[in-house]
């Protein structure tokens, strides 16, 4: 397999996977926001089952923040080795130029892998931050007594 096909298909293979996995991040959060709105704490008679409804998705959502940028460094690692390996097969006529241009992009999976995590990782952050309101919400309607059941 030509070096060219091979940096194709760690480039749009890895910057493509990440793109799926922001897609999926957003999704989730659109759904997770949907059911936080419409949700009706005075249905839940046990606090375990709101934690269960109010926790879906969540994990997912962490999991792409944590391992993004894992992802796209491992697209910049593909990319530097195959750099390397041009490298090696020009050696006699090696341009500095063409060279750098290989190593700055080899680095926009990294990039990609950041631009993933960030966001991923907030609105994990803010969706979670909004469990924990839902909760003591629940928490105060249970000692009023206004829980129905």
């Amino acid at each position: 397999m030509p070096v060219e096909q091979i940096k194709h298909i760690v480039d749009y293979g890895i910057i493509g996977f990440l793109l799926f996995l922001s897609f999926l991040t957003f999704a989730f959060a659109i759904e997770r926001m949907l059911f936080y709105r419409n949700i009706k704490l005075d249905e839940y008679r046990h606090i375990k089952a709101l934690e269960l409804d109010l926790g879906k998705h969540l994990s997912a959502i962490a999991s792409i923040g944590v391992n993004a940028p894992y992802i796209g460094l491992l697209g910049t690692v593909l990319a530097i080795i195959l750099t390397f390996y041009i490298i090696g097969e020009q050696a006699n006529d090696v341009n500095a130029g063409e060279i750098m241009k290989h190593l700055a992009l080899a680095l926009k999976a990294t990039a990609a892998g950041l631009v993933v995590a960030i966001p991923a990782t907030a609105i994990y952050n803010a969706l979670l931050t909004k469990v924990d309101k839902l909760i003591a919400q629940w928490e105060i309607l249970r000692d009023e007594g206004k829980l129905r059941g």
